[in-house]
């Protein structure tokens, strides 16, 4: 089974929870390309075997999300020590393939009442796994319309929530410190690819920072993430030599990578 097949089937089984999600990581780079502002280029997007989808801890999500991917062929796949445990819902058989998380935004301290880590919430029959800052991808998120004429072979067309370019790229400036070097140098290209994919936008980027996104979050967290574009994109660094060399069906350099980053950064965050 291909990749966007597997996304279908994730995505029908999903059909009736899909207004209070947001398909977010690698999945919602891909699928940005079909958003009407972006511009997309010939090379083709970064791939990711894992889809994950975020919702909110209010989230009105009733029924239960488990039993509709068991109906369409997921199974659960524990890990952890965690109460619930950290679940993944593969699908096929294996551990190479196909496969969803569930994740929820960390609130407070990190830890519960009771001293010990607040690490999983179980909502709708599933596990979410609670990462920070994954709030910030949930504000103002931007439809897209999914179909098989497009070349995602769902029953038929699907509206799927995705993470702003914005939010995606402020929540990757974030988190960078508790990143695995590898995942840092894939968060760069992703943050260089998401800019050249709505690199016509910028002006209107600009105002859904200043006018949409700023405002939910903390003055402090705010002024981080304007810092932070200048602090990973002011000079080429090993991170940013080391997303270079990612790309299989292009040739981009790190001084590339860097100055389009600066560039494109600045005129968004300022």
């Amino acid at each position: 089974m291909d990749d966007l097949t597997a996304l279908a089937r994730l995505l029908d089984a999903l059909r009736p929870w899909l207004g209070h999600v947001v398909i977010i990581g690698g999945w919602a780079h891909r699928l940005h390309r079909f958003h009407p502002l972006s511009h997309p280029p010939r090379y083709a997007p970064l791939r990711t075997k894992d889809a994950d989808v975020a919702f909110s801890i209010s989230a009105p999500l009733a029924g239960d999300i488990a039993a509709a991917l068991k109906a369409a062929g997921f199974h659960e796949d524990f890990s952890g020590e965690h109460t619930p445990p950290i679940t993944q819902y593969r699908l096929g058989g294996g551990d190479q393939g196909f496969f969803a998380e569930f994740l929820a935004p960390l609130q407070g301290s990190g830890f519960k009442r009771n001293g010990q880590p607040d690490v999983t919430v179980a909502k709708a029959g599933v596990t979410a796994q609670k990462l920070r800052h994954l709030d910030l991808l949930l504000v103002d998120p931007w439809g897209v319309q999914l179909t098989k004429e497009i070349g995602v072979p769902v029953t038929s067309a699907v509206n799927v929530m995705l993470p702003n370019p914005v939010t995606f790229i402020a929540q990757k400036l974030l988190i960078q410190e508790h990143r695995k070097a590898d995942k840092k140098a894939q968060d760069a290209l992703y943050i260089h690819d998401t800019l050249e994919l709505f690199g016509g936008e910028l002006t209107d980027l600009n105002t859904l920072w200043r006018q949409k996104v700023r405002p939910t979050l903390h003055d402090k967290t705010a002024r981080a993430v304007e810092e932070l574009q200048r602090e990973h994109f002011g000079a080429v660094t090993d991170v940013i030599r080391n997303a270079a060399r990612i790309p299989q069906d292009r040739v981009v350099t790190a001084e590339r990578i860097q100055a389009a980053c600066a560039y494109g950064l600045g005129e968004i965050f300022g």
